[in-house]
C-alpha cells in the first residue's frame, strides 16, 4: 500500500516548529505542495492531514469507530471539563449524548432567543457613551462577554453576571494554557508547585466551583426552572431509569459553557471584523435587516427571513473556523484517499484546510457570504463544511450557536456599523482557538 507524501521535518521535532511559528501557514502550504493526505510528525506523533471532503467524511462519519478521541488534544482537554460530550468516548459518550440531546430540542433553543437579544441590547446600551465619544471597544472582549452572559442564561437561567468578569478571566487564562502546553507538548497535567500550574488549577477551581455551587443550590431547591441545567439534571436514561451524577452535571455544563460562549463569540468577532472590509457585503447585509425588521428587536419568528445574516455567519466560520484542526487516534490500520493510515498513529482534518480548498471553493480566500445561499449548498459536498464537526460527533449545540450570531449580528447592526481603529491590522490567532489577534478595537458608526 502506498505511504502518503509529507515534509521530512526537524530531525526530533517534525513539523512542530513550523506550526509554533505559523500553524495556518503550515497547514496550507503541506495542502498545497503534498495533496490531499500528507504525512508528517508533530514531536513524537507520527500523523496524516485529510484535506479531501471524501476523507473527512470517512474519518468523521463512515469509519468514525476506528478514529476515536483517545488522542493527547482530549487527555488535556479532561483537565479543563472532565468527561464531557466533546472529550468523552465509547458507551459513556453516547449515554451522555442521549441524555442531552432533548435539552437541545429546536423548539426549546428557539425559546432562548428573547434572553439572546435581551442580552445583545443591554451590550448596546453599554456602548453608548463609546458610540458619542468614538472611542474604539474590545469587540473580541466584547462579544466573550456577551456570549458567556448568553450561554449562562442558557444554562442556569439566572444571570452569572456578578462572577462574569472572574468567570471570563479564567476562561482566559485556560485557553491561552492550553494552547500554549499543546504547542510546547508540555504533557504533564497541572499539578507541580509552580506559579504556572497553580494559576491553571485556580482557573480551573474557579470555574468548576462556581458551576458545582450552583447545581447544589438547584438540587436543594428541586425545581424545574426550563433551562438546560434543569433539563441535564432532570434527564433519565432510558434503560437504567439512571439520570447524571453531580460530577457528570459539572463536566457537561464546563464542556457546554466553553465551547458555548468561545467559539460563537469568535464567529461574531471574525464576522464584524470582514464586514468592516467588505462594504459591499454589508451594505447587503444592513438593507435585509432594515426591510425584515424596520427598526423594531428581532424575534425567533425572524430567523427564517434574516438569510443573508446567516451567510455573513456561515461565510467568517467556512474562512476562519473557531477550531482549525480535529485529531482523531487511528486504532486499526486503513486506507484512506489511496494512501496507508496505520493504526497507533493520528489522523488530522482540518475545517480551515478543507473549507478552502479550491476544488470546492472557487476564490477560496475571498469573502462572499452568497455561498451560503440554499441552491449553492445544495451542490455543494456535506463535508466541504465542517466547523462544527461532523458525523456522530457533529456539536450537540450548532444550532443555538448559529441562531444566536444569527440574532446578535441583526440587533447590532440595525444600530451600527463597525469600522476598524486606525492603525489596526487584522491578523488571526491561533489558540485554543482561532481569534483576530489583538483585542480587535472597533469605532461605531450610527447609522441613521
Amino acid at each position: 500500500m502506498t505511504t502518503a507524501p509529507g515534509p521530512r521535518g526537524h530531525l526530533l521535532m517534525g513539523i512542530l516548529p513550523d506550526v509554533r511559528r505559523d500553524a495556518l501557514g503550515c497547514l496550507g502550504r503541506m495542502h498545497r505542495e503534498y495533496g490531499d493526505v500528507v504525512r508528517y510528525r508533530l514531536g513524537p506523533l507520527r500523523s496524516h492531514l485529510i484535506a479531501h471532503p471524501d476523507g473527512v467524511k470517512h474519518v468523521l462519519q463512515d469509519h468514525v469507530k476506528n478514529y476515536t478521541k483517545d488522542h493527547i488534544a482530549y487527555r488535556m482537554g479532561r483537565w479543563i471539563t472532565g468527561d464531557g460530550l466533546i472529550t468523552s468516548t465509547g458507551d459513556f459518550w453516547l449515554r451522555q449524548r442521549r441524555l442531552a440531546q432533548p435539552a437541545f430540542h429546536r423548539q426549546r433553543i428557539a425559546g432562548m432567543a428573547a434572553g439572546m437579544i435581551r442580552r445583545t441590547e443591554e451590550m448596546l446600551q453599554r456602548w453608548e457613551p463609546a458610540a458619542a465619544s468614538g472611542t474604539p471597544v474590545a469587540l473580541s472582549e466584547e462579544m466573550l462577554r456577551l456570549t458567556l452572559g448568553i450561554v449562562g442564561d442558557a444554562l442556569f437561567g439566572t444571570s452569572v453576571e456578578a462572577q462574569a468578569e472572574q468567570v471570563g478571566r479564567a476562561f482566559t487564562e485556560l485557553s491561552q494554557q492550553m494552547a500554549e502546553r499543546f504547542r510546547t507538548f508540555r504533557m504533564l497535567p497541572p499539578v507541580l508547585p509552580t506559579r504556572y500550574d497553580r494559576a491553571f488549577r485556580d482557573a480551573r477551581g474557579l470555574l468548576r466551583g462556581t458551576v458545582q455551587g450552583i447545581i447544589e443550590t438547584r438540587r436543594k431547591r428541586g425545581d424545574d426552572t426550563g433551562d438546560l441545567l434543569s433539563m441535564l439534571m432532570l434527564a433519565r436514561d432510558e434503560d437504567t431509569g439512571e439520570g447524571m451524577t453531580d460530577e457528570q452535571l459539572v463536566s457537561e455544563v464546563m464542556t457546554m459553557l466553553l465551547a458555548g460562549h468561545e467559539t460563537t463569540a469568535t464567529a461574531l468577532s471574525w464576522a464584524w471584523a470582514l464586514l468592516a472590509e467588505h462594504p459591499e457585503a454589508e451594505a447587503h447585509l444592513h438593507a435585509e435587516v432594515d426591510a425584515v425588521l424596520g427598526g423594531r428587536a428581532p424575534t425567533v419568528e425572524d430567523v427564517p427571513r434574516l438569510g443573508y445574516t446567516r451567510q455573513v455567519v456561515e461565510e467568517a466560520m467556512r474562512l476562519y473556523p473557531a477550531v482549525i484542526v480535529l485529531s482523531r487516534s487511528v486504532k486499526e490500520d486503513d486506507v484512506v484517499g489511496g494512501f496507508q493510515i496505520p493504526k497507533g498513529t493520528t489522523v488530522d482534518v482540518s475545517p480551515y484546510v478543507t473549507q478552502r480548498h479550491p476544488d470546492f471553493w472557487e476564490e477560496p480566500d475571498a469573502f462572499r457570504p452568497e455561498r451560503f445561499a440554499p441552491e449553492a449548498v445544495a451542490k455543494r459536498h456535506r463535508f466541504a463544511y465542517f466547523p462544527f464537526s461532523g458525523g456522530p460527533r457533529q456539536c450537540i449545540g450548532n444550532s443555538f450557536a448559529l441562531m444566536e450570531a444569527q440574532l446578535v449580528l441583526a440587533t447590532v447592526a440595525q444600530r451600527y456599523r463597525l469600522r476598524e481603529a486606525p492603525g489596526f491590522t487584522l491578523q488571526p490567532d491561533s489558540q485554543l482557538t482561532l481569534r483576530p489577534k489583538g483585542a480587535l478595537p472597533m469605532v461605531l458608526e450610527r447609522r441613521s
